[in-house]
């Protein structure tokens, strides 16, 4: 894949999970998650992407989450359980970003506030339409997604590097 291929970083975060006396790490979803997940998934579907890997978390709101939403794709990339997406900060994203294999155009990451939300507008230094405006609006509540393009290689994912394609918030 040449360096000047575009690829796609989407950027969903966990659907609503249940407040509860577990660790936050093993929190379920709730039933609004339950419901939000596979909405989430037919939107994903519905934007054309294939994913060539996708990248989760391993909190049980995430991998439920992704469990929801991949039965509405048409076909389940390769998927890789990642525990430092669980509490990782933006620099600790974007460095899970540049050890993306460079044969992967499009990736999804599965993943938690604050840090879906601050990958997405560090790296979208130009926007579609509305879409910066809407993202910051309405933050990025639970089961919402952003789709970056970039062009290079993972190595050089940094800040601005993208344009925010689209912006998707179930609350819309």
């Amino acid at each position: 894949m040449s360096v000047d291929t575009p690829r796609r970083i989407v950027l969903l975060r966990h659907a609503k999970a249940e407040w509860s006396q577990d660790s936050d790490h093993e929190r379920p979803l709730a039933e609004r998650g339950r419901t939000d997940a596979p909405v989430a998934g037919r939107k994903l579907a519905d934007s054309g992407i294939v994913f060539d890997l996708a990248l989760c978390s391993t909190a049980l709101r995430t991998r439920e989450t992704w469990k929801l939403a991949v039965h509405e794709m048409p076909e389940r990339p390769r998927t890789v359980y990642e525990e430092r997406l669980y509490e990782a900060s933006l620099g600790e994203l974007i460095a899970l970003l540049n050890e993306t294999p460079d044969d992967v155009a499009d990736l999804l990451v599965i993943g938690h506030n604050p840090g879906m939300h601050a990958v997405a507008d560090a790296l979208s230094g130009a926007a579609e339409g509305d879409a910066l405006a809407r993202m910051a609006r309405g933050g990025f509540p639970t089961a919402a997604f952003a789709v970056v393009e970039f062009t290079g290689t993972w190595k050089s994912v940094e800040h601005g590097v993208g344009k925010l394609l689209e912006y998707w918030n179930p609350n819309d």
